[in-house]
């Protein structure tokens, strides 16, 4: 059974170990914490407007809220976009770059149906 260049590449040996743990902790970064992820997700789900967002995700603040979408945009994970209207219109929008996390993401949300299913034995 021939093993694809993606299962090549992760099981090849020896692999470049601090080269894989820094871009792991870069990933962490960008992407960690409770509350990215679902920002993005929310985004993603057609959620624009900041209200719209933080209504979307239970628990969140305010002000956390604010910090890390200004974190998101540093990153070049969300644009912004101000409309000079009364009242001023913010908007945000996850940029082609977010979306390459997409598959990433998606595998995440499985992975995380699938293992609660098999902590608590309905799976």
């Amino acid at each position: 059974m021939p093993i694809n260049k993606q299962a090549k590449k992760v099981l090849s040996f020896p692999r470049n170990q601090s080269e894989e743990v820094q871009a792991l902790q870069d990933t962490i970064y960008v992407i960690g914490g409770k509350w990215k992820l679902p920002i993005i997700n929310s985004i993603c789900n057609g959620n624009k407007r900041f209200r719209d967002i933080q209504r979307s995700i239970p628990g969140i603040t305010t002000r956390m809220l604010s910090r890390e979408l200004k974190e998101m945009e540093l990153n070049k994970l969300i644009t912004r976009t101000v409309y000079a209207e009364t009242p001023v219109i913010v908007e945000y929008e996850s940029t082609d770059y977010c979306k390459t996390f997409g598959p990433i993401i998606l595998a995440m949300i499985d992975w995380g149906k699938q293992h609660k299913k098999k902590i608590t034995g309905k799976g």
